[in-house]
């Protein structure tokens, strides 16, 4: 099955003024960086959950405070965007359902909702390297592949891929599924105490330049995207959002990493389809 689908005309930009992106998750990691960072010209509306360290985002955008399972909020936090960086989750894989089920899955489709009934053309989701966790160590898993989660938290990301691709079909909506792995500084591998991460590490500025592909793109209605750096080995196959988008990560955790530079690390990744070569 296509993980992705074209739009059969290109999307025409509202006008030619700043993009206007609606960020959830504003204040955590990702939405910080990326505030905090973007080159592109977007005028962004800011929506974080918790009031502390507000002042330090409002030189960015308008700042608002609010719960995302207030439906009444999520529309009017959407009202007058073009487009949505979704990034509000809990974010962690030991999450119980307590936890997910509100955050996780209704918080997503409220903001999905909201954001057709507000006109917002695009969504941004930021999808996770759990929703394919599942698979064997080893594996390199294609966008292709079945979703394959190894813990509920990966399966709150798999449902947030589906209600994407329904909201796509169904009512429009450009939907762009980012599968972010380890996000870390690019100084992180350099510090070499640790290799857990080294096949899916994805550093702040190759995440940062995806993320703003994506907004800046008008063919595509519907895609997963596999987000990583170029690592010598990646859990994850990052060709399509290469071919799609032209994404051209610039670091690789076994190059920064002070051990595995030396190692010569093998490219060759164990096949686990029989079509495969």
């Amino acid at each position: 099955m296509l993980s992705f689908k074209l739009r059969s005309l290109p999307r025409e930009r509202e006008s030619a003024g700043p993009l206007r992106v609606l960020v959830t998750g504003a204040g955590g990691s990702i939405g910080r960086y990326f505030v905090e960072s973007v080159s592109m010209d977007v005028e962004m509306r800011l929506m974080v959950h918790n009031p502390d360290g507000i002042e330090e985002l409002e030189e960015y955008g308008e700042v608002v405070c609010g719960d995302l399972l207030d439906r009444k909020v999520v529309r009017s936090a959407c009202e007058g965007m073009q487009a949505v960086l979704h990034l509000a989750a809990d974010p962690s894989p030991d999450a119980d359902w307590e936890s997910l089920l509100p955050s996780n899955i209704e918080s997503t489709y409220n903001l999905l909702a909201a954001a057709v009934e507000a006109g917002c053309g695009k969504v941004l989701y930021a999808s996770s390297i759990h929703a394919i966790s599942g698979y064997p160590a080893g594996v390199q898993v294609k966008t292709s592949d079945p979703v394959n989660p190894g813990d509920l938290y990966g399966a709150t990301k798999c449902f947030g891929e589906a209600l994407g691709r329904y909201f796509s079909t169904q009512k429009g909506l450009a939907f762009y599924a980012l599968r972010i792995g380890a996000f870390q500084p690019v100084e992180a591998p350099l510090q070499g105490k640790s290799i857990a991460h080294a096949h899916g590490f994805v550093s702040r500025r190759d995440l940062q330049q995806l993320i703003e592909l994506c907004l800046k793109d008008n063919k595509l209605e519907f895609a997963i995207l596999q987000a990583l750096s170029a690592n010598t080995f990646n859990r994850m196959d990052i060709s399509s959002a290469e071919e799609l988008l032209g994404y051209s990560p610039q670091d690789d955790f076994f190059e920064l990493h002070p051990v595995l530079r030396k190692a010569g690390i093998s490219t060759e990744v164990i096949a686990h389809n029989e079509s495969d070569d």
